[in-house]
Order: C-alpha cells, then structure tokens, then sequence
C-alpha cells in the first residue's frame, strides 16, 4: 500500500443488492473524510480498475458465491478481488463479502448446518482477542446476522471470531484483510429492508428470531453503531 497511515482513503463498495448497502461504513467515511464510491453489480455498473481505490469493500447478497451461472458479475467481481489481495489492498468483506474472500483465498464456502438469523453474542478467539481489528471487543460481543452459508478459515489467514451457529464468523488475513461473516454496518432502517425483502427465509430454526424481535433490539443495534468505527480505524491504521 502506498498510502500512509491516517492519510485520506479511497474507498470502493461493490453492492450486491439494493437493500444491503455499506450503511455505517458510508456514515463513517463521510465523518472521516474518505472518498466513498461504489458499483452496485445488480445494476451491472462496471467494476473499479485497481488503482482506483486503497480499500475496497464488499458487501453482503441473498446469493451465493457458487451463484456465477445466475449472477454473471460474479466472476469478474473474484478476479478483481485476487488482484486486490495480490495489490495488498485493503478489503474488507461483509457476510457474502468475506465469503467471496474466502473463495478467492481458496478456502471452502458450503451450506450451513444451521441458518442464522438475528442477533446474537460473537465470541473472540484468543488470536482475536489479543490482535487485529477486533481486540479489546467486548468479549462477547453482539452482531447481527443473516446467512446460510458458512466459510473455511484461508490458509495462512487468523481465525478471529465463532458464534455457537457458526465456528468461522471472521478472519484476517495478511495485515490488509479482513471478512466478517456478521454485520456491524446495519442501521435499523436497512435491517427493516432486508426483512421486507429476505422474510421468506426466516422459519422456526433455533438460531433465527423473528422480524419483530429483531428489529426490537435497541441496545445492540447502539453496540454495533459503536464498534463498527473501532474496527474501521484499527483497519486504516489509525
């Protein structure tokens, strides 16, 4: 990377869907001072060159990352991620994000014993409760979630996080990297969307909650509002 630390940012989102969007990381940019562009792929907007951005984030879809033959994108999104990785750019991906970063970093992406849906607590492992973007977190922590696909740990990447659902919940990998499997840019009014749009998928599963305990939890979405710009600031080198 070229830029210095602290220095102002370049910052790209690729969006997947309307109703995920970068949420908190737009309203953290802003106040920093970043740039903040995007493509949204499901508008077929075209893709960055990689000297147009330090850090690239990616956000989270209904789709999965096996999903090229429906969501053609898809394949020139995972080259532009390998060249990012190779660049040592900064990535940050969110739910699908971190699973396409894993599949590009040639770890598995599979269904998911279980669905998760809702809020619940984030356990750090020691590595990420000693180091990296999330150190310090409270231990736990909690996050929302919405997926029912799981990722392999990459090799060489730093397994940082597991829930009771899911063992693989976030990663470093290379000092520039990082995945989250759950969300902490969400603000109330994009979890609403999601539900408006998404609600099919939520059934009597034990790690689901319905939409009105979802959206009912005030105390943690303010957690989350909190911790996002923690991990942010830890990634930017500040």
């Amino acid at each position: 990377m070229n830029e210095t630390a602290g220095s102002k940012l370049r910052i790209h989102c690729l969006q997947h869907v309307p109703f995920e969007p970068p949420a908190g990381v737009a309203a953290w940019a802003l106040r920093k001072g970043h740039t903040l562009r995007g493509c949204r792929l499901y508008r077929g907007e075209p893709l960055p060159g990689l000297h147009d951005f330090d850090w690239l984030v990616v956000m989270g879809g209904p789709m999965s990352v096996h999903d090229e033959a429906l969501y053609p994108w898809l394949t020139g999104e995972k080259k532009l991620i390998a060249r990012a990785i190779e660049a040592r750019k900064r990535i940050l991906g969110v739910c699908l994000g971190a699973q396409l970063l894993a599949d590009v970093l040639g770890a598995k992406v599979r269904r998911s014993q279980h669905q998760e849906i809702g809020w619940f607590p984030v356990h750090l492992t020691p590595q990420g409760d000693s180091s990296g973007p999330l150190r310090d977190f409270p231990q736990p922590f909690p996050a929302f979630h919405w997926h029912g696909e799981a990722l392999e740990i990459p090799a060489g990447a730093v397994h940082l996080a597991e829930t009771e659902a899911c063992k693989n919940q976030a990663f470093e990998f290379g000092g520039t990297i990082v995945g989250l499997q759950f969300h902490l840019e969400v603000t109330r009014g994009g979890v609403r969307a999601l539900i408006q749009n998404c609600q099919a998928e939520i059934d009597s599963g034990p790690y689901q909650q319905p939409p009105d305990q979802i959206l009912a939890r005030k105390e943690e979405f303010g957690v989350v509002r909190r911790l996002l710009p923690k991990m942010l600031e830890r990634m930017a080198g500040e």
